[in-house]
């Protein structure tokens, strides 16, 4: 790191060390990024002014989501491979553009990834991003970022999934258009496209992808090679897939023959 970073590098890069042990105070803030205790403290102010981080006597802590999830999101499987697949789909996203986020652990690391960028929290008086999702974890965890409008489908709620599902999801959906749209996956296969184990979701994750002009895949290479009960859309619904580096020769070269734009999440 520079001295003569941009604050909004710094402030990126503060995030970036928060991630790591949930807690940073000054002294390595200083350390790493070569700036002095002032212009450290400054930062840590900025960024909980954004509910980015909590503010802590001689640093900062994460910010806290103050509710439960279920288990599926609390023990998450992969996690550096989501967090890396989260980070790669978040770049993708420009400031103001409209996004669709369906339920699940990558879909829920997204939503991080896109509320910890300086860019986005930013002080604005119109929306700096909006997301549409269908996840009720997901759209708590934007509901206290004001920078972002969320919209939520309604529907009748999965427990399992925290997912919103049925008529009125689809209703809400074909009425709106998105510039992205991210969709897991349970399974994804180049000989049977990406699946779900839930029909309900897979019919409202095909259709949030339907409405974007650009619908990704976001599967950790766990999923690679696997199966699930119910299609996701039709085979040629999705151009693009963003999994990890666990992904093997074989299986990037099976999905790329198939069409798909592969990118890999480091």
């Amino acid at each position: 790191m520079v001295a003569d970073q941009s604050r909004a590098d710094r402030f990126d890069a503060i995030l970036s060390l928060l991630a790591e042990d949930g807690r940073i105070d000054v002294e390595r803030i200083v350390n790493t990024l070569e700036v002095s205790p002032a212009t450290a403290r400054r930062d840590l102010d900025a960024l909980a002014s954004q509910q980015l981080l909590s503010r802590t006597r001689g640093g900062a802590v994460a910010q806290s989501v103050a509710y439960d999830l279920p288990i599926r999101y609390r023990n998450l499987h992969n996690k550096d491979a989501k967090a890396a697949i989260a980070r790669v789909a978040s770049e993708m996203v420009p400031k103001g553009a409209v996004v669709g986020l369906c339920g699940g652990t990558t879909a829920t690391a997204i939503a991080d990834a896109l509320m910890s960028r300086s860019d986005i929290m930013e002080a604005s008086t119109v929306p700096n991003l909006t997301v549409i999702t269908n996840a009720v974890n997901i759209a708590v965890q934007l509901a206290v970022r004001p920078q972002i409008k969320t919209v939520v489908t309604g529907g009748v709620l999965n427990t399992r999934t925290y997912e919103m599902v049925g008529n009125y999801a689809e209703a809400v959906m074909r009425g709106i258009t998105l510039d992205f749209a991210f969709v897991g996956v349970n399974g994804l296969s180049a000989q049977f496209g990406p699946t779900s184990q839930d029909e309900r979701e897979a019919a409202i994750n095909a259709l949030m992808a339907s409405r974007a002009e650009h619908p990704v895949l976001v599967a950790d290479s766990s999923k690679l090679d696997q199966r699930s009960f119910a299609a996701i859309g039709p085979r040629d619904l999705f151009t693009t897939v963003i999994t990890d580096a666990g992904a093997t020769a074989a299986q990037r070269k099976a999905l790329s023959d198939y069409g798909y734009d592969v990118v890999i999440a480091q």
